[in-house]
């Protein structure tokens, strides 16, 4: 088998759910970077995977006629039984990239080893070749650029404008935003450009910026996520799995306040977290309210005590499969003094009480949530290895090598069979006289 050198798609499986839509985003929120390296990883699986499904392949008896003009003869008659490939190979195969036009695909010297009850010489492989492709196409072609991330947001990383490709890389540039579920309408701030540094030593490098973080704050904000409701049995339970003796707070807590009714903690956001981005250091303040509330007896809620504050936190990030995955932790608060509807109430050690609060009881929930991830844009049946995360100013940087996880056995598809070309022209699947 000998094709033409022509620039085909066959490294689109590179190319995941990322299909041009219509965006007024000038600027993208991901910047996804394919780098030579993958391409050759991507050759190397490629030629696996197509040796072990021709070998694999059960081709269908062929019968019928065929006329063979330049010989002066009208017709042949032909039965392929038992058609059997043996062996195959693409020993210089190569995908390499053109800059402004795609990948193109090469595969000189491809030879094939066929057995069959009747000796003849077809070029059956070409074709195969070309509608896996085609069909590979229309498959990503269908696939979804909106992902739902829980039960509050969505998250668009359709691409904002065609790729960019040059001589060592291929960049694909996302628009990475996240949207209430309710509301496609873009957050009231525009991306910010940035630039991903010229590096080639890993097979993919995924750039994200703040504008997908703050996308996202705001979105959860909007939505009504950020904010919880715990009861006192809920908090001391969960204060007594993680130290010993907190629990004890809240008794000092009803004692201050003169209180024999049960009392819940309702923490909720007053603004979308800020999001900071600079070398080394990735850090989000959370303003928020926490309000103490009883149930009298009439079973009304009436509130005690309320306090504005405002959390400082670091975010620790880690690659977890195809996820990034993000944990805050407490660096400090600010505290400002609490309104209180009960005159004798005196107002004693509340920073360490909600320091307790925060430490102990909401960031732990907290970080379950974020325990989810955020899906970071991978081929199918590809998983990222050795990750690494860099925090530089205004984006993260993801760097990591790719490994194609092998499913079940996998079925060539023989769609198209009757287009196969044959000595002088396509099969017609003609009967014999």
């Amino acid at each position: 088998m000998q094709p033409k050198n022509a620039p085909i798609l066959w490294g689109c499986f590179l190319l995941w759910n990322l299909y041009a839509s219509s965006s007024q985003t000038d600027y993208p929120g991901i910047k996804a970077r394919i780098t030579q390296r993958a391409l050759d990883y991507g050759v190397e699986v490629g030629v696996k995977t197509m040796e072990q499904m021709i070998k694999d392949m059960v081709i269908p008896d062929l019968k019928g006629s065929e006329s063979l003009d330049f010989l002066k003869i009208d017709y042949v008659k032909y039965n392929f039984s038992n058609i059997k490939i043996n062996a195959f190979s693409l020993p210089n195969a190569s995908l390499t990239f053109v800059p402004g036009v795609g990948i193109r695909a090469l595969s000189n010297h491809g030879t094939a080893n066929i057995s069959t009850n009747w000796d003849v010489k077809a070029p059956f492989l070409c074709p195969i070749v070309t509608n896996e492709v085609e069909a590979l196409n229309l498959n990503i072609s269908a696939l979804e650029v909106l992902t739902k991330i829980d039960n509050y947001t969505v998250l668009d990383c359709s691409l904002i404008n065609p790729p960019e490709i040059t001589e060592n890389y291929l960049d694909l540039n996302l628009k990475g935003s996240f949207y209430p579920l309710e509301s496609l309408v873009d957050p009231p701030f525009p991306p910010v450009p940035f630039e991903l540094p010229d590096r080639r030593d890993s097979m993919l490098y995924i750039g994200i910026s703040e504008y997908f973080f703050k996308s996202a704050s705001f979105a959860h904000f909007v939505a009504g996520a950020l904010g919880v409701m715990l009861s006192t049995k809920e908090i001391s339970n969960h204060f007594n799995q993680n130290a010993q003796g907190i629990g004890s707070l809240f008794s000092r807590i009803a004692e201050i306040y003169v209180l024999s009714q049960p009392f819940m903690l309702q923490i909720m956001a007053t603004g979308p977290p800020e999001i900071s981005l600079h070398p080394n250091n990735f850090s989000l303040d959370l303003p928020a309210s926490i309000i103490m509330l009883t149930e009298l007896e009439n079973s009304t809620i009436e509130p005690i005590v309320s306090m504005d504050f405002v959390a400082s936190t670091s975010v620790g990030l880690a690659i977890l499969g195809q996820k990034l995955i993000c944990s805050l932790s407490l660096n400090r608060f600010r505290l400002l003094l609490p309104e209180t509807s009960h005159r004798d109430v005196t107002v004693v050690r509340f920073e360490n009480i909600l320091s307790s609060i925060l430490h102990f009881g909401v960031f732990p929930l907290a970080n379950t949530k974020l325990q989810q991830g955020f899906p970071l844009p991978n081929p199918y049946n590809i998983s990222f290895v050795n990750s690494d995360i860099e925090v530089f100013e205004g984006f993260l940087l993801v760097s990591t090598d790719l490994k194609h996880e092998a499913t079940s056995k996998q079925q060539s598809n023989l769609h198209n069979w009757g287009s196969l070309e044959l000595v002088n022209g396509p099969w017609r699947e003609q009967p014999v006289p």
